[in-house]
Order: structure tokens, then sequence, then C-alpha cells
């Protein structure tokens, strides 16, 4: 070889069969990636972590039970800022949230989905998947049945073109539709789950207005309760053109 490097370097080889614990072998890069994967195994490192600001918006707390006895963690996704909360905290939270209050036992998820704005309050399909992906299968065991209420149209066009690919088979057949709250009260009682006023106001709107769940407003302007004047306008112009003649 005509010219040698000053850099020292070495090789370390690793027999997959001898048993050998290859992490201190690892780069500080690849250890912390393996830390984020493991990160369900380590419930008490969420201890010390202070989340007091997500729990006092109140977007996911414990409520009741449904008929079939499942504990009904609520999501109301207009309280949740998504701007200013990032995906890895909203994770954690929620295992969080899971463990100090739903420690065991099936439980559901009523989510309502009223009013929510995508880029003020969705944290987007991507990472809920992600989250729910990132659980630990016996928390995804004991999830039973996610009600979604009021979904609009993008969400369903999303679901139903994409879902069966985008959603692992277990939680595309857990999502149950809600369009009206008055079908809420076939699987859970009232009294169970907390609703909002909002929530209630825009159950309202929807009863009255049915396209609105397609993302059609009928009417926007009202114009339906103005007065029929094409009538007036028309008879309007017959004695203007008999006064011309006459005249």
């Amino acid at each position: 070889m005509g010219s040698s490097s000053n850099d020292d370097f070495s090789v370390v080889v690793l027999a997959s069969d001898l048993g050998i614990d290859a992490r201190p072998f690892l780069s500080n890069q690849d250890t912390e990636i393996e830390d984020q994967d493991n990160w369900h195994d380590c419930s008490q490192d969420f201890s010390d972590e202070d989340f007091s600001d997500l729990e006092f918006l109140q977007f996911v707390c414990l409520q009741g039970s449904d008929k079939s006895g499942n504990r009904i963690l609520r999501i109301v996704g207009k309280y949740f800022p998504a701007p200013v909360v990032s995906g890895e905290r909203l994770k954690r939270y929620i295992y969080h949230k899971i463990c100090s209050e739903l420690p065991e036992g099936p439980f559901c998820l009523v989510y309502m989905h009223s009013t929510v704005q995508k880029e003020d309050n969705s944290p987007g399909v991507t990472i809920l998947r992600w989250i729910y992906e990132e659980l630990p299968p016996e928390i995804k065991n004991r999830l039973q049945v996610i009600y979604f209420i009021h979904p609009g149209l993008r969400s369903r066009l999303v679901f139903a073109t994409l879902g069966r690919f985008f959603l692992s088979g277990g939680l595309y057949w857990k999502i149950k539709y809600i369009n009206r709250l008055q079908y809420l009260w076939e699987d859970i009682k009232k009294g169970e789950v907390e609703i909002p006023e909002f929530v209630q106001n825009h159950d309202d709107v929807l009863e009255h207005r049915p396209l609105t769940d397609y993302g059609i407003e009928p009417d926007p302007l009202h114009l339906t309760e103005v007065p029929n004047t094409a009538y007036s306008l028309g008879r309007y112009e017959e004695r203007l053109t008999s006064r011309e003649f006459m005249s």
C-alpha cells in the first residue's frame, strides 16, 4: 500500500450465539433510540413529570361506565391545544393517565369531535396511530371500543378510504361512529358521561340541518327566513307597464 493512515481504529466482532449484551458497544444515539422504544416499560419515570397544565384542560378525563361495564375515558377534541403540545408529550400523558387511573380492567374511549379545527385541536391521524401502536399489548387488549361522536366529512373519508390500511386491524374495528347523541345512549346511560354544552348545541344544529354532517351548509345566510318578494316585485312591474300603456 502506498500510504498509511495515522488514525487508530478498532473492530469489535460479536458472536450472535454467545449471548453477549451488545448495548455497551452501541453508540449513545443508538442507546437513546432503544430507550425510546422501551418507554412504556418504565412507568415510574412519569411520576416526577408535571402534567398539571394538561390536567387543567380536562381534554382527557375518567368518567363512568358504558352498558357493557367498560370504564369511560372521555376525550374532548376541542379542549386539546395541538399547536403547543408535542406528540411525544401527548403520548406520555395518555400512558400516564391510563396507568394511574385505569390500571386494570376493560375500558372504552368516548371521543367528541364536535367543532374540532384541524389546525387548532387535531394532533393528526399519524400521531394518534403512533400513540396507539406504541401502547403495550395489555392496554390495547383492554380497550374495547371507541365511540367517535360527531365525525366530520373529512374524518369519514379518511377512515373509509385509508382506515383499513393506515390503522391496525384491532383499532379499525373498534371505532363506532355516533352521528347524534341520541344514538350514544343506546350504549351508555345518560349521566355516565358529561356532555359539554357546546357538544349538545352542535348536536342540536345537526338535528335541524342533517346535511351539515357531510360538509354542506344549507342556506348559511338564512335567506329562507326572508319574506319572498318575487311576487310583489312582479305585480309592481305590471302596474308600471299598464300605466305606460294607458298614457
